[in-house]
């Protein structure tokens, strides 16, 4: 009787105490319940918020936190304020865009058009640049190749105009082009709304929005966004991150593909797609550029039609592809590389055979295998992941 007695008493107090949580929802773990009422009237998050902290493999998590390369947790409220600001209209003067317009997670965080609306509908100059195709931007871009070599540091827009992500942030909302608002107006309008007054106390510990604090919750939202989840990866750890050796899990297209990009591709675009072996390059598209790259902005005429190298994560999803987005497929990409690269004078040493352009002349085997190979470095839980979605009901 007296266990009869204990047991029935135990399953009171889970009925109870799930009624409590469930029916009246007296109890929230990261909100009280008025700021949680007040939240959800214009967004759908979590009573218990995602956590944002990098999930890597341990030993690889273990090495680069050691190198200080990477952060071994975020702070999960400030990038659920930077997730909000990330897909909020209203940071562009007129509320019909934001960052989520050319930065969509479905697509790695790009756009599937070469060039970009901004707000009023001109179009950008440039191809939007995926922000789901590194290993992570701490990682990626701290310990990226430059042009010194592998211990560089790659920097921000195809120009490499931008030194981190806060300022690259700050260059599209106030672009005359992409979102057109200036910071002031931002904070002004920010201040008006209740749900930021919560959110900025729960990241900053006061409801003060200023103009820093707004890039940089943005910047821990983009910090979060990492893809390390595709088949690549799972069979790169399999194999103790030997490379070079077949994967077990691939198949025999795949590993061809994946030796032809060794022995062609990795010595700009790294072997294990945790960084690019060099920030910048010309890649021969044109005799001549009107987009002078990184050019546009040094005086160095050895840097005319020289952009930057990008990272290859998810590229199966972030066509069209290039600076100015004139390939639509990757078989572009690959026929490009194959047979197309120009003998620029800025062509890149890597792309060269003597002084002219290196023709690699792939077969039509080689190239199916080297796309079967790329399409491998897509991470579909990334793209699926609901704490990267669009909060705004």
């Amino acid at each position: 009787m007296k266990i009869t007695l204990k047991v029935f008493c135990f399953f009171m107090v889970v009925l109870l105490t799930q009624s409590c949580t469930d029916d009246n929802k007296s109890t929230y773990i990261d909100y009280t319940d008025e700021e949680y009422a007040q939240l959800t009237q214009r967004l759908d998050l979590p009573s218990e918020l995602y956590d944002y902290s990098p999930e890597f493999d341990e030993d690889f998590f273990n090495n680069h936190l050691e190198e200080g390369n990477i952060q071994s947790r975020r702070s999960s409220h400030k990038a659920t304020l930077g997730r909000v600001l990330f897909y909020d209209k209203a940071l562009s003067i007129n509320d019909l865009v934001s960052c989520a317009s050319c930065h969509q997670q479905n697509l790695a965080f790009a756009d599937d058009v070469a060039l970009s609306e901004g707000f009023d509908g001109e179009l950008t100059t440039r191809n939007s640049l995926p922000l789901g195709n590194t290993i992570g931007f701490e990682t990626s871009y701290r310990s990226g190749g430059g042009d010194f070599g592998i211990g560089g540091q790659a920097l921000f827009s195809w120009d490499e105009s931008n030194s981190d992500i806060s300022s690259q942030s700050k260059a599209a909302i106030t672009s005359e082009i992409e979102m057109g608002l200036n910071m002031t107006e931002l904070v002004n309008r920010l201040k008006n709304q209740d749900d930021y007054k919560i959110l900025f106390k729960k990241a900053y510990g006061d409801q003060n929005i200023l103009e820093h604090r707004v890039l940089e919750a943005i910047e821990e939202f983009v910090n979060s966004i990492v893809s390390n989840h595709s088949r690549f990866d799972l069979e790169s750890v399999a194999a103790n991150q030997d490379v070079f050796s077949d994967f077990n899990g691939f198949t025999t297209a795949e590993n061809n593909g994946k030796t032809i990009y060794m022995n062609n591709c990795s010595s700009c675009h790294s072997i294990d797609h945790q960084f690019t072996a060099i920030a910048t390059a010309n890649n021969g598209l044109d005799f001549t550029y009107e987009d002078k790259g990184v050019g546009e902005h040094s005086s160095d005429p050895s840097k005319n039609g020289v952009f930057k190298v990008p990272f290859l994560r998810n590229i199966e999803l972030t066509g069209p592809y290039m600076h100015d987005g004139r390939f639509a497929t990757l078989d572009e990409v690959i026929n490009h590389y194959s047979e197309g690269i120009k003998t620029h004078v800025n062509l890149h040493n890597n792309l060269k055979n003597g002084f002219y352009a290196k023709q690699m002349n792939f077969t039509n085997a080689e190239k199916s295998d080297l796309k079967a190979y790329l399409i491998t470095l897509t991470d579909k839980r990334l793209i699926a992941d609901a704490k990267f979605s669009d909060p705004f009901k």
